[in-house]
């Protein structure tokens, strides 16, 4: 299930940044592109850019606010989680903290020990009411029976 796209969410930048698993970063980390987490972060992650991408593997952890668009995540977060377009929980994710989503896809065994919110659409904007045309409302008399 969580590895049908793969290949799209990896080929969706050509900037990829990798943190190794054993480094830890004291303080917030904030990424354009791609930016896979073995490691640990102790400060917030912030993504520069509607098209982002955060991973977060089975052996990364964050402890601190993460604010994306995109994420995948396969670790532990101990913080506020909020990703603004995408969002895949995979079976090891554990999060402490609340989340905020706009599309969530949540395997199995993925824990969020929190409070869980979508994000609401943007409004829509309305359409312009159409012109009133004579013409076009008699058509429409004519088809709808009486």
């Amino acid at each position: 299930m969580l590895n049908r796209r793969r290949n799209d969410r990896n080929n969706r930048s050509p900037e990829t940044s990798l943190i190794a698993r054993g480094t830890v970063i004291r303080g917030d980390l904030r990424f354009s592109g791609a930016l896979h987490l073995d490691g640990r972060i102790e400060g917030a992650v912030l993504a520069d850019g509607d098209d982002a991408m955060f991973t977060l593997s089975e052996h990364g952890q964050v402890q601190g606010e993460i604010r994306v668009p995109n994420a995948v995540i396969n670790g532990h977060v101990t913080g506020d989680v909020h990703v603004s377009v995408r969002l895949e929980l995979a079976a090891l994710a554990r999060i402490d903290g609340d989340l905020r989503y706009h599309t969530l896809e949540m395997a199995a065994g993925a824990q969020v020990n929190g409070r869980i919110s979508r994000q609401a659409e943007e409004a829509q904007r309305e359409l312009p009411a159409p012109a009133n045309d004579a013409s076009a409302s008699d058509e429409l008399d004519e088809a709808v029976p009486a």
